[in-house]
């Protein structure tokens, strides 16, 4: 069995993918979950999957992200689809960051392809209860 190979970082996987859930919602991210993917891939430990209105706004979410790991001396791996603006991909190693304006988002359907992953709460990734500790995690109903 491969290994996946995770970016080094400051911050664990977990506060990463908590770091860009949050950095979403700053900019008014629609529908933001994380998935804990550990037992179910090697691509990555969590996936965060947001949504914007439109081209703008998804651009803007992107960024945000990018700049909040970049403060901590994180590049992606791979970014794409910036310039469509439609679907925008941000690999980190450890996490993949999928941005998707909302009606892509109902097309795809990607969380339902990885709900056999874990849904970590919003209670434990919100920038109001970071410091709570362990994330609770509930199986992904997506249907």
């Amino acid at each position: 069995m491969g290994q996946r190979s995770a970016t080094p970082s400051s911050t664990g996987s977990r506060e990463a993918a908590f770091q860009a859930a949050n950095a979403a919602v700053r900019k008014k991210a629609k529908s933001t979950v994380v998935l804990d993917v550990k037992q179910v891939t090697l691509l990555a430990d969590y996936f965060v999957f947001t949504g914007g209105e439109s081209k703008a706004q998804v651009k803007a979410i992107a960024e945000e992200i990018a700049d909040s790991f970049a403060k901590f001396g994180r590049k992606p791996k791979s970014m794409e689809g910036m310039t469509e603006g439609r679907w925008v991909l941000l690999d980190f190693g450890d996490v993949i960051i999928h941005i998707l304006q909302e009606k892509e988002r109902d097309y795809y359907k990607l969380e339902q392809f990885w709900n056999h992953a874990l849904v970590v709460d919003e209670d434990e990734w919100s920038d109001d209860n970071l410091e709570e500790g362990k994330p609770k995690v509930r199986e992904n109903k997506a249907e």
